[in-house]
C-alpha cells in the first residue's frame, strides 16, 4: 500500500533546492491535457522548474544523475486548476456565512487560510482563482505572497481581493440587525466603480470580481444589480491594467447583463437557459458552474443522496448544465469550494462527470482550458516542455474512473514536490 508522505516546511524549502536539478517521473500513463486518451509508457524529465522533455521512454534522453520517481499504476497529470475557490471561508455547517464575516476575527481567518492553502495543494490543485475574502479585506494578496515567497506551501494564486458589489445590495444585510454591519465584498456604483476598481488592482488584485445579481429587493430572490452599462464601465477600466472581470450570476438577466457588459467569466449559472448559453459562447465567456457547492448545501439542509428524492435545485442545475453543454459553452472547472472542505476540491469534476461530461472533459477543463481562461497557457496546464512543472499524479486512471483523482500519490509545483507517496 502507498505510504502518503507531506513534507513539512523544512522539506519544503529543502525541495526548492532539489528543484534545479533534474527529476525523471516514471508513471503508468500520462493525460498531457491535450489529448482525450492517455498516453502510456510515456516519462516526463522535470530540470529546474520547468518541464524539459516528455514521451515515449524509448525516446527522452534521461539527464546523468537525474532523480528517478517510479509511479507505477499511476496518472500523471498537470496540476489541477480550481478556478472559483474561497481560501477564506470553512465549511457553513461548520459556522455561517454571517458568523464568519462579523464574529471570526481577521488573524484566526488568515491561520484558516494558511491552513487551507496547504490542504488544497494537497489535494492536487496547483492553481487557484480565489474569488474574494468575504470580509476579510486584501489578505489574499499577503497569502499569495507567502507562497511566492515559500513562507507557507499552497497552490499558485489568483486574487481579486475584496469583490465588487452595487451599493446596499450584499451581506450581512443591513435588516438583519440594528446597528451598521461590515459587508463581505465593497460596495460601488456609477462613477465611483472606476475608483474601486482602480484601487483593488492598486492593492494586488489580479481578477477583478462583481455581483452582477444577488437576492436583494422585496421579492427576495437574485435580481440584476450593475447595469449594463456599469458593467462595461468595469470591464474597460480593469482591462486597462490587463485585468479581466469574472461576474458572480444565477439568474438570467445578470447572465444577460454581464456576457453583454464584457465580463471573461459567469459564476453559478444556476438559472441559465439554452438562450443565454448560447450568448455566453458567442461573445467568449466561460461558464463556472459550481457544481459541489450546490450539493454541500442541500447536504446541510438535510438531503441524504441516495435515501432521499433529489432536491429541486439540484434538478434544476443539472438541467441548465445540461443545456449550457449543449449550447457549447466554455466550462471551466471551478467549485465555490470554503463552502465545503478545502482539499475535497476533486468533488466538483466527479460532479461534471455524473451531470453529462465525459470524464476527459472533466480533465480538459481542469487543466489546459483553465489555464486559458484563466490566461495562464503559456505557463501551465498541459504537460509539454518549456512549461512549468506543475505535475499530479492520480493512483489509477481518472479518464476511466474520476474518481481516481482522489487518491493523489504525488504533487509538484514548479519542480519541487510537496507530497510523494511511496511503496513498501
Amino acid at each position: 500500500m502507498p505510504r502518503i508522505v507531506t513534507l513539512t516546511l523544512a522539506l519544503v524549502a529543502a525541495g526548492v533546492a532539489q528543484g534545479q536539478g533534474s527529476i525523471l517521473l516514471k508513471p503508468a500513463r500520462v493525460f498531457d491535457g491535450v489529448s482525450m486518451e492517455c498516453h502510456s509508457d510515456w516519462v516526463v524529465v522535470v530540470k529546474g522548474e520547468r518541464i524539459e522533455s516528455v514521451g515515449p521512454s524509448a525516446d527522452i534522453q534521461v539527464p546523468s544523475g537525474a532523480r528517478v520517481i517510479d509511479l507505477p499504476r499511476a496518472t500523471l497529470l498537470p496540476g489541477l486548476i480550481e478556478a472559483h475557490s474561497h481560501l477564506y471561508l470553512h465549511p457553513y455547517n461548520e459556522t455561517s456565512w454571517d458568523d464568519q464575516v462579523l464574529k471570526e476575527s481577521f488573524t484566526l481567518r488568515v491561520c484558516r487560510a494558511t491552513q487551507h492553502a496547504r490542504a488544497t495543494l494537497q489535494a492536487g490543485f496547483t492553481t487557484i482563482r480565489d474569488l474574494g475574502t468575504e470580509g476579510a479585506g486584501y489578505s489574499d494578496v499577503g497569502i499569495k505572497k507567502a507562497i511566492d515567497q515559500g513562507i507557507i506551501p499552497g497552490p499558485r494564486m489568483l486574487v481579486v481581493t475584496r469583490a465588487i458589489v452595487a451599493t446596499g445590495s450584499y451581506a450581512p444585510r443591513r435588516t438583519d440587525y440594528a446597528y451598521p454591519v461590515p459587508q463581505g465584498a465593497e460596495e460601488a456604483s456609477g462613477d465611483s466603480l472606476i475608483r474601486v476598481v482602480r484601487d483593488q488592482i492598486g492593492h494586488g488584485a489580479d481578477w477583478i470580481k462583481i455581483y452582477a445579481d444577488t437576492p436583494w429587493g422585496p421579492t427576495g430572490k437574485a435580481q440584476p444589480t450593475f447595469s449594463i452599462e456599469e458593467i462595461k464601465l468595469i470591464v474597460e477600466t480593469a482591462k486597462s491594467a490587463g485585468c479581466p472581470v469574472a461576474a458572480h450570476a444565477v439568474s438570467k438577466e445578470g447572465m444577460r447583463r454581464a456576457t453583454l457588459g464584457g465580463v471573461a467569466t459567469i459564476e453559478h449559472g444556476d438559472e441559465g437557459d439554452l438562450e443565454v448559453f448560447r450568448l455566453m459562447a458567442k461573445h467568449g465567456v466561460a461558464l463556472c458552474p459550481t457544481l459541489a457547492v450546490g450539493e454541500a448545501m442541500s447536504r446541510y439542509r438535510g438531503w441524504k443522496p441516495n435515501v432521499d428524492p433529489e432536491p429541486a435545485v439540484i434538478k434544476s442545475k443539472r438541467a441548465s448544465f445540461k443545456e449550457a453543454l449543449e449550447a457549447g459553452v466554455t466550462i471551466a472547472n471551478g467549485s465555490d469550494v470554503g463552502v465545503f472542505p478545502h482539499g475535497t476540491e476533486a468533488r466538483e469534476l466527479e460532479l461534471l462527470v455524473e451531470f453529462g461530461m465525459k470524464p476527459a472533459q472533466a480533465l480538459l477543463s481542469a487543466t489546459s482550458v483553465n489555464a486559458k481562461v484563466l490566461r495562464l497557457e503559456q505557463r501551465l496546464g498541459t504537460i509539454k516542455p518549456g512549461l512549468l512543472a506543475d505535475l499530479v499524479a492520480v493512483e489509477g486512471d481518472p479518464t476511466h474512473d474520476i474518481k481516481a483523482l482522489r487518491q493523489v500519490r504525488l504533487v509538484m509545483k514548479g519542480g519541487v514536490v510537496f507530497q510523494e507517496s511511496s511503496y513498501k
